[in-house]
């Protein structure tokens, strides 16, 4: 058995029990024997089961919100809007989607077709635990696939609900499996399995690696949404407070456990100071304490494990001069707690500006002209996510075509649950969300007339 284990109180609230490499193998035979038979319903009747899916969630949702925040930590009004709202708005797109008759593409004398590629592994991590699953499982049976999900052994407990309401939603046996285990044996025997014809996996790059090299050996497709190390790339001409206000706020979503998290602030020589002070009183604002406290912005991290790392990373950018303009403030004495942390003055090219410490964990960085900016923001490993901010919408978005990164927000715009959504580089590649995310989980058959 794996102990599930609360974050903020350090209390065991539930475990799960740890699958071997034969228990994933009885999981994958379930979803090949009920694949056909799945992929065969009219789109009409998977919209139906993913629409009941989709109720079913709603009606859950204060009930999920509470249960993540339990076995992750995530405040409770993060919990509702982002951690429940994104998977709710996520079926949504599929069950239009499918609502929407299959039009096959025609070129020339051939009409191309997609079809379900069969068995999906997803494999999925703790910080977004419900809705990086359904951005996975719900493109994945809109398809006509069937899944075998092994969430992470942090937080698994929301995937056992979800399975509660695929079953009352009418979704056939076999058609969603969840394996739970540790990333070895169970991870590796999943990803490795030759009864697995996609892999679908987010998570640390390190662990994409592995991923990808034990389905290589079967030729098996691959799907990775990894790491990242953002840019906020704030141009001369832009609202300096705002941008910065926006800056904090996504570098310190969910205590910064984002993938897509801002963490490095590019601003102007001439404007650096100014950006630190607006950085560090927003920071201020951020309350660390209970997730259940409707005063808490930062609920605690969602590990003992994860907790040390970010320290360590902390203590790394002091060691290498990076000035702290805020942070150290005080914590609760039981819970894995990081008060926040804002960096100024940083070397684009130190530790803490190049690798992903996944905590509250922000990094100011100064840049000469635009093309040191861009150069900058592109000078990492990683491209998941970014952020451009001017006065002048075309300037950014000339600025936002030259990162190298999957996907660029200008001035705040708002995530869009139907846009691609992926990486490049270290950051992985395959995209998921919206029609991209559907098409993800097809094979393409031409058929020549």
């Amino acid at each position: 058995m794996i102990d599930v284990i609360n974050p903020a109180t350090e209390q065991v609230i539930g475990s799960v029990a740890a699958g071997s490499p034969d228990t994933v193998s009885g999981a994958v035979a379930a979803a090949r024997a009920a694949q056909p038979a799945w992929a065969a319903l009219p789109r009409t009747e998977r919209a139906a089961r993913l629409r009941a899916l989709q109720e079913g969630l709603a009606a859950a949702a204060p009930e999920l919100a509470e249960l993540i925040s339990a076995e992750m930590g995530a405040p409770l009004p993060v919990a509702r809007k982002v951690q429940v709202g994104l998977p709710l708005a996520t079926l949504q797109s599929m069950v239009e989607l499918l609502d929407n008759p299959e039009v096959p593409e025609t070129i020339g004398n051939s009409r191309v077709y997609r079809e379900p590629v069969g068995v999906v592994a997803a494999i999925t991590p703790w910080n977004y635990p419900l809705h990086q699953t359904v951005a996975k499982v719900a493109p994945a049976l809109a398809a006509g696939n069937t899944v075998v999900h092994k969430p992470s052994e942090v937080a698994p407990l929301s995937a056992n609900r979800l399975a509660e309401l695929v079953r009352a939603a009418g979704i056939p046996d076999g058609v969603y499996n969840v394996v739970h285990g540790y990333g070895d044996p169970t991870g590796a025997a999943l990803a490795g399995h030759p009864g697995i014809d996609l892999v679908s996996f987010t998570g640390s790059t390190a662990a994409g690696r592995k991923v990808a090299a034990l389905a290589a050996a079967n030729v098996t497709r691959v799907a990775l949404e990894l790491g990242g190390k953002s840019a906020n790339v704030i141009l001369d001409d832009a609202d300096l407070a705002a941008a910065v206000k926006v800056g904090v706020a996504n570098c310190f979503l969910n205590s910064g456990q984002t993938c897509t998290a801002w963490t490095r602030m590019l601003v102007p020589e001439s404007r650096h100071d100014e950006a630190v002070e607006l950085a560090a009183a927003a920071a201020a604002k951020y309350t660390v304490g209970d997730p259940s406290d409707p005063a808490t912005r930062l609920g605690p991290l969602a590990s003992a494990a994860q907790r040390d790392r970010v320290l360590g990373y902390i203590e790394r950018g002091k060691r290498d001069g990076a000035t702290v303009a805020f942070g150290g403030g005080e914590v609760p004495a039981v819970g894995y707690y990081v008060a926040p942390v804002v960096f100024a003055g940083v070397d684009p090219e130190s530790v803490i500006a190049q690798e992903e410490i996944f905590g509250p964990v922000l990094s100011i960085i100064r840049y000469r002209d635009e093309a040191d900016a861009v150069r900058i923001a592109n000078a990492t490993r990683y491209g998941l996510a970014g952020a451009v901010w001017s006065a002048d919408r075309d300037r950014a978005l000339a600025v936002a075509r030259r990162m190298r990164t999957g996907q660029v927000d200008i001035n705040g715009g708002s995530f869009n649950p139907l846009a691609p959504f992926g990486g490049i580089g270290d950051s992985g590649y395959g995209r998921e969300l919206g029609p991209h995310g559907y098409d993800e989980f097809t094979a393409v058959k031409a058929v020549q007339l």
